[in-house]
């Protein structure tokens, strides 16, 4: 009956659809056939499901960071509507994400901090005064942010904001699962975390008052049913879980996070449970907070508010490139134009802040339910922007019925999600150094904050590859009156004394053969050393044998591409005997 009345909507929306398009087009007629009616029907079918997994998701976020679902819808309207149509990535899905949860708790915290300082001590604040500025901040924050994103479009540097090490957006990513799973466990027990009288902010805080959380759950004080908040939450996670493994075959696109939040609703409501349900504003439009007061302006030029926007474009944008990658490799249709998506996000960046929703990027959970719901052009993620506006619109009442429980659920088993244990397994197995990258951005991100987490992360991926492109292996062996010293690596001014001590173990008089067959490259400083120990040396009555112009030619190389050609030699070499499926094995690794 569902896939019936779906046909008869999407037939109907067909014909509006062409009808709209004959009007506005000087054209006689409208190019329309089967292949078209088939694509316009994926796309339906397909955005549907997308909607169904973009809602309860949309919603979790709110609450996660402590605003009206109406801003995380906004954000999701603008970003199927705006960012779909003028996207560079047909494929891929804008809206609220996890990833930005902590950036914007930490706006949020800190604009109510700094409304707080600004009255001063003694005076009594008011929380909605208070909320209303810290979500000016908030706009104002994503406001700057869409502006440098599309900049940064414009200026076709979109494929830099990929080039940060896998250990460190992985890492990243882990730290804010963490953070989202330790703040959100609170939510699923209806629990509010108090750290010394106050309200408990940061991943160490949180994770402190989880025990005082659990003992509240098997007390006998049943005043906050903490323990009923709890079941609700876990018959969430259950369904989650459970529903991809049982559900029968024609009813495996619909979402799982939708099965569990339905299920636990109507569990709530059936049961009668005393458990906080989510509170939701009846006008969708009564949350736009816009631009229109003097305040709003005195922002842009606010140092929190200029650090937040740099962070949200900096992990959005790497966040949303990096999901355009991985959508790329589950189809096989039109390619990402980066610096067009860029551009998109930016656009749909500073409509997010115009009006205070929150913060979008491209969602690798809603992109791959659009390409494995058969989506075909950007269509699809058009008409799930359509069919929020139209929820929110005309069905807004529905949402209270929603248990906070279910919501931070939800999000517990995002967070738990966000930290993969299989790309643990595999970075262990590529570069120990890379997981203790992975490590030094997680745990620094749960205990101090994402902008430092991330600078750590870079820091230590830029101390690797300097150590490198640096490294030096000294090779040195007697043979009778003759010595041999092997370079292997880069000779530089860092590695000037181990090579001046190689040197000095030479006895006088004695013949020095110095290999650089490996030697990728060689500075100025070391070059000066080996031309005066040659000289001293053979006023002794020795002699150095040396290829001075293969050793010139290394002083004029790129140690980045000598490497490669040294690397692969040296493959090749290792290779000799082979046969060529083992010698192209080798290379590859």
């Amino acid at each position: 009956v569902c896939n019936k009345i779906c046909e008869q909507i999407s037939d109907l929306t067909m014909k509006i659809f062409i009808f709209v398009t004959k009007r506005s087009s000087n054209k006689t007629s409208f190019p329309l056939n089967s292949s078209c009616r088939n694509k316009f029907r994926d796309d339906f079918f397909a955005s549907i499901v997308v909607f169904l997994v973009a809602l309860p998701l949309c919603i979790g976020i709110a609450v996660a960071v402590g605003v009206d679902p109406a801003r995380a819808v906004l954000t999701g309207i603008i970003g199927g509507i705006v960012v779909g149509f003028i996207a560079g990535s047909p494929l891929q899905v804008s809206g609220p994400a996890a990833g930005l949860f902590v950036i914007v708790a930490d706006l949020l915290a800190q604009g109510k901090a700094s409304y707080l300082a600004k009255l001063g001590e003694g005076t009594i604040a008011n929380d909605g005064e208070a909320l209303t500025y810290s979500l000016m901040v908030l706009g104002t924050a994503v406001f700057l942010a869409g502006l440098l994103q599309i900049v940064a479009g414009r200026l076709k540097i979109g494929q830099w904001f990929r080039a940060v090490s896998p250990a460190v957006v992985k890492g990243m990513l882990a730290g804010i699962g963490l953070l989202i799973l330790v703040s959100q466990f609170h939510v699923m027990l209806d629990h509010t975390p108090l750290w010394h009288g106050e309200k408990a902010h940061g991943g160490l805080e949180y994770m402190a008052t989880i025990p005082e959380a659990l003992v509240k759950c098997f007390s006998g004080d049943t005043s906050a049913n903490h323990h009923l908040a709890a079941l609700t939450g876990i018959l969430t996670i259950l369904c989650i879980v459970i529903w991809p493994g049982v559900s029968p075959k024609r009813l495996k696109q619909i979402p799982a996070p939708l099965v569990g939040i339905t299920v636990a609703t109507i569990f709530a409501a059936l049961a009668g449970l005393n458990i906080q349900m989510l509170q939701v504003s009846t006008n969708i439009f009564e949350e736009t907070t816009l631009p229109t007061t003097v305040g709003w302006f005195e922002l842009l030029l606010d140092p929190i508010v200029l650090t937040g926007a740099a962070v949200i474009a900096l992990v959005a944008s790497a966040e949303t490139l990096l999901c355009a990658s991985a959508v790329d490799q589950l189809h096989s249709g039109t390619r990402t134009d980066y610096d067009k998506e860029l551009t998109a996000q930016g656009i749909g960046n500073v409509l997010c802040g115009l009006i205070g929703a929150l913060p979008m990027t491209g969602v690798i959970v809603r992109s791959s339910a659009n390409v494995n719901s058969g989506a075909k052009t950007k269509w699809s993620a058009i008409f799930h922007g359509v069919w929020l506006l139209v929820f929110v619109v005309a069905l807004p009442f529905v949402l209270a019925y929603i248990p906070r429980a279910a919501l931070g659920a939800l999000l517990v088993y995002i967070g738990a999600k966000l930290v993969n244990w299989k790309q643990i397994k595999s970075l262990w197995k590529i570069s120990r150094s890379e997981t203790a990258i992975y490590f030094a951005t997680m745990i620094t991100i749960v205990c101090q904050d994402l902008l430092v987490g991330v600078v750590v992360g870079i820091m230590l991926s830029v101390v690797k590859l300097v150590f490198r492109f640096t490294y030096l292996e000294l090779d040195y062996e007697t043979d009778g009156d003759d010595c041999h010293l092997q370079l292997l690596g880069a000779a530089t001014f860092l590695r000037l004394p181990r090579l001046a001590k190689a040197l000095e173990e030479v006895s006088p008089g004695a013949k020095l053969y110095i290999h650089i067959d490996n030697l990728t490259y060689i500075d100025h400083a070391c070059l000066d050393l080996i031309r005066d120990w040659a000289k001293q040396h053979e006023n002794t009555g020795g002699e150095l044998v040396l290829d001075w112009d293969r050793l010139q030619s290394r002083f004029k190389a790129d140690p980045a591409v000598e490497g490669k050609a040294v690397l692969a030699n040296r493959t090749y070499q290792s290779g000799a005997g082979r046969t060529d499926e083992n010698s192209s094995q080798s290379l590859s690794s």
